[in-house]
């Protein structure tokens, strides 16, 4: 989150880019990024849903390139 602000406040000329740059990493986050659950050592252990998934929302973890396709159709 350190280096996304760092990079999203200092690069970014235009709101609507900041914008798009925050609802992008939002759905990627939600729909492609996996998160572990920690082990009994503290170490990460097995990968959980995601959180669109846990939601019921999709049933399938995304790839990058399907949350591109789905931005550029819809957007």
């Amino acid at each position: 989150m350190k280096r996304f602000a760092r990079l999203a406040l200092g690069f970014s000329k235009k709101f609507e880019c900041l914008a798009a740059a925050v609802a992008i990493f939002a759905v990627w986050y939600n729909f492609c990024w996996r998160t572990r659950y920690p082990d009994q050592s503290g170490r990460p252990g097995k990968l959980r849903p995601t959180a669109a998934m846990m939601a019921g929302v999709t049933d399938h973890l995304w790839t990058f390139e399907e949350l591109f396709r789905t931005v550029i159709q819809y957007g």
